[in-house]
């Protein structure tokens, strides 16, 4: 049972990664509040399937641009300044949903223009989270803070919306915006404590050029092709989130909307709080594959299923399979991308794992509204099926992964070794050392093992 409950050496390791997983948590939930409000509050204000799909096409071009944008600036400016702000201004829209549902008649474009901002908020903010992680937390603790980090995620996704169930049934939306707001304020207030995350003293100004050298420098990964191409494939035919209020009408269950969000994260939980076999996994790249046809086949199944019961734990399964994807292409990412490149190929990542679910929304608010609910999911579970068995036909070098072997991985151990023991030796010199004498060591803060 211990080898399978999650690692907790990164929370031991590193402050910062602390401080990170409670301002994460706190975020998560009220994040989640308004990701159930804003399409219910939508369909109850024009009952369109199209109308609810619609948010993710608002949301793909802002996200994209944004997205590349944000991962260019997170190798050129300080990160924690670039996450604080970034927090700041999502509350700020928060405030702004409020005020708007307590109107006499809410207006519909507020609701877009909300959904827009936040996007391109989060394509700026969501690389520099991603491309702080390698730096404060050691490198064979990279899986297991990938699945803390899951975990954080999974515990909001969860407590969010079935939260956000009863309040929208009794209160209605203007609470969920409220709380969301809140979060917010106390996330910035945790940032803020963070550890500085400057960038390296000869990074470059963000710019397209620099954009496109991460963009080479992916292309010439195949690996790396692969985890992108498997995520967006499996978002863009499988995300099902769009109509789950209108799934639930069809299974005459309107009840259970809030349990449905809440599926795929109580699975995703599942996996998280028995993560510890995820460390001892080399051949990432397989599994990636294997758990996105998993989710596949899961979401097919809730499609055509009658019984609420059992359309909820398929969902259920599904998110455990997208968790145990998440956690190793996370950790495929950590281990073997270097820091000055990773701020931009998260801003690459966040388009596979970020567009696809938008592109999603779409697809089945529009294939709904042509052929059905039921017909939308589940054919959409199919089509993902077939598509990331054909990406992982043609991409033998993802198949082949192995964290043990890999070049890439192999130099960035090299290179995380030379950084502590350089950081080790200097400590030593200027007489702050463990040899340092006349002091209590523990009276010394712990020197961060990996701060280059």
């Amino acid at each position: 049972m211990t080898a399978l409950l999650p690692d907790p050496a990164p929370w031991r390791s590193s402050r910062d990664f602390q401080l990170m997983w409670c301002a994460g948590a706190i975020t998560v939930f009220g994040s989640f509040l308004t990701f159930v409000a804003l399409p219910l509050q939508l369909k109850e204000l024009t009952g369109s399937t199209l109308a609810v799909g619609a948010l993710g096409a608002v949301e793909l071009v802002p996200l994209v641009v944004f997205g590349l944008y944000g991962g260019a600036l997170a190798d050129a400016v300080d990160r924690r300044r670039l996450i604080v702000g970034s927090e700041l201004a999502l509350g700020l829209i928060a405030a702004l949903l409020l005020l708007n549902s307590l109107l006499p008649h809410p207006l519909v474009w507020p609701l877009y223009a909300s959904a827009a901002a936040s996007s391109a908020l989060t394509g700026l903010q969501r690389p520099a989270l991603d491309a702080v992680v390698p730096r404060i937390v050691p490198h064979d603790q990279l899986a297991a803070a990938a699945a803390l980090n899951s975990l954080r995620w999974q515990i909001g996704a969860i407590a969010g919306p079935a939260l956000a169930g009863g309040l929208l049934a009794y209160t209605g939306t203007a609470w969920a915006y409220a709380l969301d707001a809140a979060t917010y304020a106390v996330s910035v207030l945790l940032s803020w404590r963070l550890a500085p995350q400057p960038a390296a003293h000869d990074a470059e100004k963000p710019s397209l050029r620099g954009i496109a050298a991460g963009a080479r420098y992916a292309w010439s990964r195949k690996e790396l092709l692969g985890t992108y191409a498997i995520d967006l494939t499996a978002m863009l035919f499988a995300f099902p989130m769009a109509v789950f209020p209108f799934l639930a009408d069809d299974l005459h269950a309107p009840w259970a909307v809030g349990l449905m969000y809440a599926a795929l994260p109580a699975g995703s939980l599942l996996v998280s709080l028995t993560s510890g076999w995820t460390s001892r996994v080399h051949r990432q790249g397989r599994a990636i594959a294997l758990a996105a046809a998993g989710w596949g086949l899961a979401i097919t199944a809730a499609g055509r299923l009658h019984d609420v019961w059992l359309v909820l734990l398929c969902l259920t399964l599904a998110g455990s399979c997208d968790m145990i994807s998440g956690i190793f292409r996370s950790a495929l990412w950590n281990q073997t991308i270097p820091d000055e490149l990773r701020g931009r190929l998260a801003g690459i990542e966040l388009l596979s794992y970020a567009t696809g679910p938008q592109l999603g929304q779409v697809r089945a608010g529009g294939m709904a509204a042509l052929m059905g609910v039921r017909a939308s999911v589940s054919v959409g579970g199919l089509l993902c099926f077939a598509g990331v068995t054909l990406v992982a036909l043609g991409l033998p070098k993802l198949r082949a992964y192995d964290s043990r072997t890999d070049e890439h991985a192999r130099r960035m151990r090299e290179r995380r070794a030379a950084a502590s023991a350089g950081d080790a030796g200097s400590a030593r010199d200027a007489g702050t050392g463990p040899g340092r004498s006349g002091q209590d060591a523990d009276a010394a803060p712990d020197p961060d093992p990996v701060t280059s």
